[in-house]
């Protein structure tokens, strides 16, 4: 007697942990850039040295920043005078 696999039912995946908004727009590297208003080099430096905000690098290489992140990580740089 064969026993039957138990189906997989579609739409049970994974969620993402925080709920998708407008504010969760994916940035390319030279929008984030025009945002920081600095040189790529300064950004890469950033990243070697582990300062610079969240990133997403696809396979191909490119770089996506969230706005939420870039905008999370802009008011931890916040000094008051």
């Amino acid at each position: 007697m064969a026993t039957a696999l138990p189906t997989r039912r579609r739409g049970t995946g994974r969620r993402p942990a925080t709920p998708t908004t407008m504010t969760d727009e994916l940035l390319t590297l030279p929008q984030a850039l025009k945002l920081l208003q600095v040189p790529r080099s300064t950004f890469y430096g950033w990243l070697q040295r582990g300062v610079a905000p969240k990133t997403i690098k696809y396979p191909n290489g490119k770089i996506m920043v969230r706005r939420s992140d870039l905008e999370a990580w802009l008011a931890t740089q916040e000094v008051s005078a």
